[in-house]
């Protein structure tokens, strides 16, 4: 049984196709764009799951997409009646891509890949409870999702037993923990539903001197984790933008202006909006685990991808094993719509699903015609060779960029499509976020280990495969390994065992073997406002414009250096923010 799941029209468009009840490919859509969290239709991740499956559209038994449309569509508009005076903007300006494309979607899908099979529609949130669940290496567990919002919900909690997934609770629109933390994302002067993270990474500069406000003021906190946001100092509800006039009343600042300098004040703010969070999402967790009564937690939404409060959550031990979908967002919604739909109908166990070897892979011949082509110096070697001499380029002070095998699916760079550097330079993060992301001096950067030797850095005793969870860093380690830890001493690790990238793996030990360390700094393979890399020439282009001095392209190595500098400047291209 062939199962494509789709999500689109609101950010981080996807595609994931299951055969079988495997994951064999998934992609977002922004990778073939060059359109950072494209909401657009995606037809080039569904052109490439079906490729690398090796099937045509007539090989699809169904088509399922990951939300309701009309449903959502009854929310706005009732959204919308509430206030219509000072609704009447955004509502003329959303009614058009309702009418035209939104509540059409199904004629979309029909249209877009000339498909004449059946299309499905599954809720926002029971997309993400059945990735999450179903994807994990649980028979029994209770589901936890938290994102802005779906339809309706914007949280939920349910169990995933006997291979069934059952919702009991929801908490709905407009009161909701992701809305919440991007509003004050807007009004930090960051980037909605793109730049949350940078709130996350700026938290620890502060003190949460603003949380007692926060919780005053803006959120009511219920026991059980539910909350209810004072609309008065919001505006997503209404308008086009998400706070108004009276947040800046309610703490005497007005909104950042984005990319002005961040005052102590907004790091406060940061912290006490992080702060605040964390206090929900365990409230939350511990009412879940007295309701279900399971062990298990699976998690999934957009604010799962808060390391923090993730690691926060593994740490309170309320569950005693937790699971986290790597692509938890709208993009992951894909898969779970075509996993929910398979187990449905054919009733079969469960299997763990692998979230790497299904994104978008470029074989070494491809790669040299590409290299030929352009007349690009390269040299050839072989793996023993590649993986010592990159250790060695590593440990010397040189930032390598690494395009190998199956492009991760998800926010996170795991070493198929990575920067890595040494984590011992503590000039490293400075130089990178300067030269090489042109990102903000705040941002940082995560580690890279072998998963025997994460509990000698990090108070880590679990795989954190998918760089999903906050540690800290050993006090006697955090002079060995400055660059990869934060100023709170935390980082967000990424245990790498041989199954999962053998070629990582292999570096890692060649990196430990020639310097005892076996940690690297690992940040994704990109500039500021652009996607991850997703082909040779992406890769080469954003060597060429960044601070990377060696690239590794399949099992080609380019040294900057060798490079003419006319090539250089014919590849060149400029950040943007994000």
């Amino acid at each position: 049984m062939n199962i494509l799941g789709i999500s689109c029209f609101y950010h981080d468009a996807a595609a994931a196709l299951v055969v079988d009840g495997t994951l064999i490919a998934a992609a977002g859509e922004e990778r073939f764009s060059r359109i950072k969290h494209d909401p657009e239709f995606p037809v080039h991740a569904i052109t490439f799951c079906l490729q690398k499956a090796g099937i045509s559209v007539e090989d699809l038994d169904y088509v399922v997409f990951y939300d309701k449309p009309f449903t959502k569509f009854d929310r706005i508009l009732i959204g919308y009646m509430a206030s219509p005076f000072r609704s009447y903007r955004p509502f003329l300006q959303a009614l058009p891509i309702w009418l035209r494309r939104k509540l059409w979607t199904d004629h979309i899908i029909h249209k877009e890949l000339d498909y004449h099979g059946e299309v499905l529609f599954l809720p926002h949130h029971l997309s993400h409870a059945a990735g999450t669940y179903y994807s994990s290496p649980f028979e029994n567990a209770a589901i936890l999702t938290i994102d802005g919002v779906g339809e309706w919900a914007n949280a939920s909690y349910g169990i995933g037993e006997n291979n069934r997934v059952r919702l009991l609770s929801e908490m709905h629109y407009p009161h909701s923990v992701g809305l919440f933390y991007s509003a004050m994302t807007y009004y930090l002067g960051f980037r909605v539903n793109s730049a949350e993270y940078k709130v996350m990474g700026l938290a620890p500069y502060g003190t949460p001197r603003y949380a007692d406000v926060i919780e005053d003021t803006l959120v009511k906190i219920h026991p059980d984790g539910s909350i209810h946001l004072n609309m008065k100092y919001f505006t997503f509800h209404h308008g086009l933008t998400m706070t108004g006039h009276a947040m800046e009343q309610l703490f005497g600042k007005p909104r950042r202006t984005p990319e002005s300098e961040l005052e102590p004040f907004h790091e406060d703010m940061a912290a006490s909006v992080q702060a605040v969070t964390e206090k929900i999402v365990l409230r939350m967790a511990r009412h879940v685990r007295k309701e279900t009564g399971m062990a298990n937690l699976c998690l999934s939404g957009g604010v799962a991808l808060n390391c923090k409060a993730n690691g926060l959550l593994l740490k309170e031990g309320i569950f005693d094993s937790l699971y986290v979908q790597p692509a938890s967002g709208d993009a992951g919604g894909a898969v779970g719509a075509a996993l929910y739909v398979h187990y449905k109908l054919t009733g079969e166990n469960k299997k763990e699903q692998p979230f790497f070897g299904i994104g978008p892979e470029y074989d070494d011949n491809t790669i040299k015609q590409f290299l030929d082509r352009e007349q690009i110096p390269y040299t050839d070697s072989d793996s023993r060779s590649t993986l010592e001499y990159l250790a060695r380029t590593i440990s010397e002070g040189n930032i390598v960029g690494i395009f190998q095998g199956a492009a991760e699916f998800g926010p996170r760079a795991l070493g198929f499509r990575s920067i890595l550097a040494d984590p011992r330079d503590n000039r490293m993060k400075e130089k990178i976020n300067a030269a090489v992301k042109y990102r903000e001096p705040f941002r940082p950067f995560a580690p890279a280990v072998l998963w025997e030797d994460a509990g000698e850095y990090f108070d880590c005793d679990v795989p954190s495969p998918y760089m999903l969870f906050n540690f800290t860093v050993h006090e006697d380690k955090r002079n060995i390994i400055p660059a990869v830890t934060h100023v709170d001493n935390s980082s967000r690790i990424q245990t790498v065992a041989r199954t999962d990238n053998p070629f990582f793996y292999d570096l890692l030990v060649e990196f430990k073997k020639q310097t005892g360390i076996s940690v690297l700094l690992n940040t994704s393979f990109n500039l500021r406002g652009h996607p991850i890399v997703n082909t040779p020439e992406e890769a080469f282009a954003t060597f060429c414009s960044g601070g990377i001095d060696i690239l590794l392209l399949g099992k080609y190595i380019i040294n900057k250096k060798d490079v003419p500098e006319k090539l250089l400047h014919r590849f060149v291209f400029e950040q943007t923010a994000d």
